[in-house]
């Protein structure tokens, strides 16, 4: 009974520790550069499609709601504000995380996992490779540079969306959505979602590759390590966000209409 109470303490501890040897080897050299390119491009080409068509609908249910909302208040004008707030801000780090630890994160597990029962990384380390610096970082350095690219896609997606919907479905006036940008919204709030995708981004790599690396009992194994990664991962996006969102309102003082 000991055991079953202590081993999420004790697999939470490993986690962390996995995290920061890959952050200690992270700065050192040589930096696996073709590797990097190599999965920075696979996890853009799983991610950029159902990002991109994810993205619309999103932005299209945020208009929708924040502009029945502000109509009620006789804020039409301000329809565009609080769109760039809720898709820069919010909409779109999560977005990206959810696709990067959906799409991303279980293919890094499952190549991970692969190797693994095939004694791949057991090879490596009796050659004397490291398989944190030749495996993981350049996937963990690939999937934060992807993860920035896909938040400014859904970002400008979102936003675009939401305009039309606004326009169209709303009868707002598309000179006043765009006039509105920036009576609520300031750079820092760009800033901001870049910086959350950025997080979101290694916890994916990082949760993924840990899963994958420590994947046992063959192929069952390694789609239980997948199915693993992607639910963790979730929880500690979600929980990020809301540390980081705290920190920044704590920060960053909200701009005046």
């Amino acid at each position: 009974m000991s055991w079953q109470l202590t081993a999420p303490l004790r697999a939470t501890g490993t986690l962390c520790g996995f995290a920061w040897d890959v952050l200690k080897v992270v700065p050192r050299g040589p930096f696996q550069v073709r590797e990097f390119i190599r999965q920075a491009w696979f996890l853009a080409s799983v991610t950029i499609v159902p990002t991109a068509l994810v993205s619309i609908p999103f932005g299209a249910v945020i208009a929708l709601q924040i502009g029945g909302l502000i109509k009620q208040f006789g804020a039409q004008s301000f329809s565009g504000a609080a769109m760039v707030l809720a898709v820069v801000r919010e909409a779109s780090p999560i977005v990206t995380a959810l696709l990067i630890a959906g799409a991303g994160g279980s293919a890094i597990c499952a190549d991970l996992g692969s190797r693994r029962i095939r004694e791949e990384i057991d090879a490596m380390q009796v050659l004397g490779i490291d398989p944190l610096q030749r495996l993981v970082v350049p996937r963990v350095v690939g999937a934060m540079f992807v993860a920035v690219f896909l938040n400014g896609l859904v970002s400008v997606v979102g936003v675009i969306g939401g305009y039309v919907f606004n326009v169209v479905l709303q009868g707002g006036t598309p000179g006043a959505y765009l006039a509105s940008f920036t009576a609520l919204a300031q750079l820092p709030d760009l800033w901001a979602g870049e910086i959350k995708a950025l997080v979101f981004g290694l916890i994916a790599a990082i949760v993924a590759s840990y899963k994958g690396l420590n994947a046992g009992g063959g192929p069952k194994g390694v789609g239980d390590a997948v199915n693993q990664s992607v639910v963790i991962t979730f929880m500690l996006l979600f929980f990020a966000n809301f540390v980081m969102q705290a920190i920044y309102f704590q920060v960053v003082p909200p701009k005046g209409a």
